[in-house]
């Protein structure tokens, strides 16, 4: 009972079996505990009887010697899911590790209940996952055209000792993405990728297994969609002990690149102007690259519009794949060669203009004798246009207005004259254009003001569509053949040249109004000589002297002449030094007030420091610009630029003239200390797999100050080259509030950044590579707080950089090799001499018969 109603620490069931040197994840969870809602935990490991003590989230002299390292180097980490959840991370895991772990938690109960460890057990298995495509090579390339089949093949096989399940997917690269096509799951179902369920249940994309494990996907009616690269993505999984699947490891091989031929339809012609009665004539052309048999079937289409969709537009002429064409009277098909259909439509009329299109299907046999659609596609739009006779008239453009000061009225007149061979059926409408005059030879393309249709509909322009809705301009048809344009009030933007265009419509059989001609009039120019404008602006620093976090403060004056009634609008600018990171264009714009008086930040973006710039107008040429808490970042040249705006026609503002202030310039002239910044290591030249330390010493002169009234933030940077003729690489940083950032690593070593006194900071580089080499310094930006409290921020500080050497250790590279050789040479000739000594004793032994002599000092005659 009180096992059930106390502290429970769960782990999943054992055994967890795992593939070597894949990355293993252990949860462990702790609940119906007392105490706070962060629990803490401590990981052990066992192979047979004692544990060993791995990692623990509270204690970092927790780890055993033996696991030291691999915790250091990451290899070992605890990573939190929740306050009571952690998950043990092992990578790289290898048969060592296997064995039972154990989870603890420490008691933060008031009385001891339930269990406060459990246990699971751990097995290793070797990686048995082999995954293949084909055996010509490793990554074939398809060329196919659309519509076609194709077949891709890959192979898996696993030899794990445990019955492990495979997990097969084929996959398709569209841009930088991977996307799923068909997978064959570890459970025995087929299942398909989100964009191919559609196609599956149409049997166009499917899963077959065939012998020696492969795994090959067959692919109908092939599209544009289906170019790109495929892939086998397999990955193998195994039924746990609590009956789920877990997924231990996954593997990958590129098969095929697939590029599809597209089929495409077009016009041979774009658009296309021809008169009535004439013929008119279109090609349509069927782009492919298919070389077998195959037929065409091709139908016609004519709409009003370009956006009218198939079943909007009226069907002209089709033909069958046998080349049977549909009965016409005034519209014939011919076949001009494999792939080419012609159009031709006679006796035309301008009812006949619109936009024509065709559609054209791909038909191939198949090995049944049946004929079976492959792609199916329609042209763009071209557009037919068919002309009349043109009636003939002439257009002449007078002011009847014209202004001599600015807001006096304008007023233009465009009248048709010398009108010849126009039927009552013709009507007129007019468009009026406005062109800027400049004195340089820059050209200007003209803006359309409004236009007055064929049924006296007005559609305005841009420029001029809310001074007419305002009633500033109207525009008018006074008679017949008089169309008027009058401005109530001109500006100075009103200023330049004038035209109207006038356009006859003609009306058809249908009732429909086409047009048919337009004739352009001459300019006017509307122009009138202006007195020029005078702005002075001047500004003055009200506080001579102050240091950082005082109240900066300047008033901007402003005097005008031949302006009436002006208002001010007033903008303040910041030249900074060029060594400030922050704004790299030099000029920035700070606050602004407008002439309604509206204040509107600029570019101030210091969210500290939102209320610490205010402008405000004292008086009606007189504006004050204050700044608070200044920081020495705020050095630099002030200025005012101010815009004068005059009131124009209908209660608008127009702009009259700009200004430009003298600067006034914010310098921080204070007896501070001044930093000085060094880097040293005491061994420069290290071996590979050892310690290098390096220091960043920050010195002071002048005023000294308090540890605590100075902070600093420091960054250390390599530049992986002898010469300093390379971009510098970001290795950590470690900003005054002690936080340590780090840049994402290759290699195998580590870094380690801290501050072992207020003035000093230490790089360590543990187990250094080859690519550790290179000049390393550090960058150091001091923060200062002033009397009142303010910290400040001074410049960035870099040191000299110092070269740091990698070696090899030649004695440790060398050794193993001429032990082993050493010991390789005395075998062979320890087992040369047996051999000799066993030929010689057992194999080439002779019996020598031999006539026994005695010894005697006089030799016998024989042996002479």
């Amino acid at each position: 009972l009180a096992f059930c109603r106390g502290r429970v620490v769960r782990v999943p069931k054992g055994p967890l079996i795992r593939v070597v040197g894949t990355e293993v994840m252990i949860p462990c969870s702790v609940s119906d505990y007392d105490g706070p809602s962060e629990q803490n935990f401590d990981w052990e490991f066992s192979r047979e009887s004692d544990f060993v003590r791995i990692v623990s989230t509270w204690d970092s002299t927790f780890t055993s010697e033996e696991y030291q390292k691999r915790v250091g180097h990451g290899d070992i980490k605890l990573r939190r899911s929740s306050n009571d959840a952690v998950e043990l991370v092992i990578r790289n895991i290898q048969p060592t590790d296997q064995g039972r772990y154990k989870c603890s938690t420490p008691s933060t109960d008031a009385t001891v209940q339930g269990n406060y460890d459990a246990e699971v057990q751990v097995k290793v298995i070797s990686d048995g996952l082999s995954v293949g495509g084909s055996k010509a090579r490793s990554s074939m390339s398809l060329r196919l055209s659309e519509g076609d089949s194709f077949k891709l093949r890959c192979s898996a096989i696993t030899t794990s000792p445990e019955h492990t399940h495979l997990h097969v997917t084929w996959q398709i690269k569209s841009g930088s993405t991977w996307s799923d096509i068909l997978s064959f799951t570890h459970e025995g179902k087929f299942q398909p990728g989100p964009a191919y369920e559609e196609r599956y249940r149409n049997g166009d994309i499917r899963l077959d297994t065939g012998a020696n494990d492969t795994y090959r996907l067959s692919v109908s009616q092939a599209s544009s969609v289906d170019g790109g690269a495929y892939r086998c993505l397999v990955s193998e999984w195994v039924r746990g002990a609590d009956s789920s699947w877990q997924k231990i490891q996954e593997k990958s091989v590129e098969i095929a690149s697939v590029a599809i031929q597209r089929t495409d339809v077009v016009i041979s012609t774009s658009n296309v102007s021809v008169t009535e009665r004439d013929s008119l004539e279109l090609t349509c052309n069927i782009t492919t690259d298919r070389s077998g048999i195959f037929q065409a079937e091709l139908m016609w289409y004519f709409s009003a519009s370009p956006d009218d969709t198939l079943s909007d537009a009226q069907v002209l002429l089709s033909m069958d794949r046998d080349s049977v064409v549909s009965d016409s009277t005034l519209i014939s098909l011919s076949h001009v060669d494999r792939n080419s259909y012609r159009l031709l439509v006679r006796d035309v009329d301008v009812e006949d203009s619109g936009y024509y299109f065709c559609q054209a299907a791909v038909w191939v046999p198949l090995h049944n004798g049946s004929w079976h659609k492959v792609v199916e596609r329609i042209s763009a739009p071209v557009s037919v246009v068919v002309t009349t006779l043109e009636p003939d008239y002439e257009v002449f453009l007078n002011a009847s207005k014209t202004p001599k000061f600015s807001d006096d009225p304008t007023e233009l007149n465009c009248r048709i004259t010398n009108a010849q061979d126009t039927e009552a059926n013709i009507r007129f409408a007019v468009s009026w254009y406005y062109r800027q005059r400049l004195r340089s030879d820059d050209v200007v393309t003209e803006e359309l003001l409004a236009t007055m249709d064929a049924d006296w509909t007005l559609l305005l322009g841009d420029r001029s569509r809310e001074r007419t809705q305002n009633g500033a301009i109207i525009f008018s048809k006074k008679a017949v053949d008089t169309f008027s344009l009058r401005i109530q009030w001109t500006s100075e933007s009103d200023r330049g040249d004038y035209f109207c265009v006038i356009s006859a419509w003609s009306r058809h059989r249908n009732n429909s109004w086409v047009k048919s001609k337009d004739v352009t009039s001459a300019s006017v120019s509307i122009f009138w000589a202006t007195q020029d404008y005078t702005l002075t602006v001047e500004a003055v620093k009200l506080k001579p002297f102050f240091v950082a976090g005082h109240t900066f403060e300047m008033t901007c004056k402003v005097s005008s002449k031949n302006i009436k009634t002006p208002r001010y609008s007033v903008l303040i600018t910041a030249e900074k030094p060029l060594t400030d990171q922050s704004n790299p264009n030099g000029t920035t714009r700070i606050i602004s007030l407008n002439q309604d008086s509206v204040v509107r930040l600029e570019d101030w973006t210091d969210q500290t420091r939102v209320d610490g710039v205010v402008l405000e107008k004292v008086q009606e040429n007189e504006f004050r610009y204050r700044m608070y808490q200044t920081q020495i970042s705020d050095a630099g040249l002030y200025r005012c630029v101010v815009t004068a705006w005059s009131p124009g026609g209908g209660g608008m503002w127009r702009e009259a003239v700009n200004g430009l202030s003298n600067p006034i310039q914010i310098d921080f002239q204070t007896s501070g200390p001044v930093f000085n910044v060094s880097v040293h290591s005491d061994n420069p030249t290290i071996y590979q797999g050892e310690l290098a330390d390096l220091l960043c010493i920050v010195t002071t002169e002048g005023m000294s100050l308090e540890p605590d009234d100075m902070s600093f933030d420091v960054s250390w940077f390599a530049v992986r080259s002898f010469a300093l003729d390379r971009e510098p690489v970001l290795l950590a940083s470690l900003d005054r509030r002690g936080i340590v950032t780090q840049s994402r690593r290759n290699g195998s070593s580590d870094l380690s950044l801290e501050r072992i006194s207020p003035l000093e900071f230490r790089l360590r580089v543990h187990g250094c590579e080859d690519h550790d080499f290179g000049n390393h310094y550090c960058v150091v930006t001091p923060w200062v707080r002033s009397a009142t409290g303010v910290w400040q921020r001074e410049p960035d500080i870099k040191a000299k950089p110092i070269f740091l050497s990698v070696k090899m250790d030649v004695l440790n590279a060398f050794k193993y090799p001429l032990l082993i050789g050493i010991g390789l040479a005395t075998v062979i000739g320890l087992l040369s001499c047996l051999i000799g000594y066993c030929s010689s004793r057992w194999c080439c032994k002779k019996e020598v018969q031999e006539t026994r002599r005695e010894r005697r000092r006089l030799m016998s005659m024989e042996m002479d």
